[in-house]
């Protein structure tokens, strides 16, 4: 493989990272009837995601050789559930890790959240929680490979109305 490199994400940086947005939305509307286009979604997710970085976190990129391979986003959470302990109600929160397909396979997952981690750590959190469809087995696979369990069950139905 050629050589990987992990950095922080710069303003140039965003097209790519729209891009892969894109392809990381479209991907998932493949696995869930929930999830809107990504180029619809892509502009505002980008400017969401960023901003919440800045809360304590972190955009890593991959780079493959030269080329832009995928990115992860994280930040510091601060939830405000009263049956869980302070180390629980503030956490790393993961919000996305995306490889580009033909990136995937090589491990660049692994060090984008080694990267993202780190970055949350220092920020004095205990805890880091990401979230996956429960249809993508593959980022499943890769978080469970990185240290990751399950937390929570979310579970959906969809909502007949009487009569049908």
């Amino acid at each position: 493989m050629d050589e990987l490199n992990i950095r922080l994400a710069t303003r140039s940086d965003r097209p790519h990272l729209r891009a892969a947005i894109v392809e990381l939305h479209e991907h998932e509307r493949r696995l869930h009837n929930s999830r809107l286009p990504g180029e619809e979604t892509a502009d505002a997710y980008l400017a969401w995601m960023l901003a919440n970085a800045q809360r304590g976190g972190a955009v890593p990129v991959a780079e493959v050789g030269g080329a832009f391979a995928g990115f992860a986003a994280g930040w510091i959470a601060q939830d405000d559930a009263i049956e869980e302990t302070p180390d629980s109600n503030r956490y790393g929160y993961i919000s996305d890790v995306c490889v580009l397909p033909p990136f995937r396979g090589r491990g660049v997952a692994a060090r984008l959240l080694e990267a993202v981690e780190a970055r949350l750590r220092r920020s004095g959190v205990s805890r880091m929680r990401l979230s996956a469809l429960a249809a993508n087995v593959a980022a499943r696979r890769v978080y469970e490979r990185s240290g990751y369990a399950l937390y929570e069950v979310v579970y959906e139905k969809p909502a007949a109305l009487k009569g049908d």
